[in-house]
């Protein structure tokens, strides 16, 4: 049975800690069984993305499986736990990719450009950064709420998933994603 919850745990539980070296199959069969999942969450992140960005979802899905799977000290409990961790990953993917471009950027103004050569940028959507600065500010005021929101916002994950990774409440979850949105709205917004 592909995906089973209990064979998905299984496998997770050989990449743990206490597995000591696994053997490369089983990471390409956990990556086998989660990659629609990855993908799906990697999606979720990119559609916050402008659209000429330099990464894809798949780009992004396999870059964070190897983080992924580099993880030794990590006991996974859970297809959620997973999913979880993965978001935060990518979402640091993300940030990291948006800050190497903003540097591109200020190097790029150093040089000279005629009219001939000048080519309009797309206009940034979200601007990331801003984004992830913020939600590490929310993040001193209340943790479990700034996870609920990167699971949700950057990860898409539905709030049953969050519920399910963080050991939450599907009412904790709903209220904290509430006051997590009002509060970073208000912070983005400058107001």
């Amino acid at each position: 049975m592909r995906n089973d919850s209990q064979d998905i745990t299984f496998w997770l539980n050989e990449l743990g800690p206490q597995a000591g070296v696994h053997p490369p199959s089983v990471g390409n069969e956990l990556f086998g069984w989660l990659y629609d999942d990855l993908h799906r969450v990697a999606r979720g992140h990119m559609y916050k993305e402008h659209a000429g960005h330099t990464l894809s979802a798949t780009a992004l899905t396999h870059e964070a499986w190897f983080r992924m799977n580099e993880q030794t000290r990590t006991r996974w409990t859970s297809r959620s736990h997973f999913l979880a961790v993965a978001s935060t990953i990518m979402r640091r993917i993300l940030v990291t990719h948006a800050v190497a471009k903003r540097a591109e950027k200020r190097d790029a103004a150093l040089l000279s450009l005629t009219a001939a050569e000048h080519v309009a940028a797309p206009a940034p959507d979200a601007d990331v950064v801003a984004v992830h600065e913020a939600l590490l500010a929310f993040a001193t005021i209340d943790a479990r709420a700034a996870q609920v929101v990167e699971l949700k916002y950057f990860g898409g994950m539905e709030n049953a998933e969050i519920a399910e990774a963080l050991g939450l409440s599907l009412a904790t979850v709903k209220r904290d994603w509430s006051l997590a949105r009002s509060w970073l709205m208000r912070e983005l917004s400058g107001t």
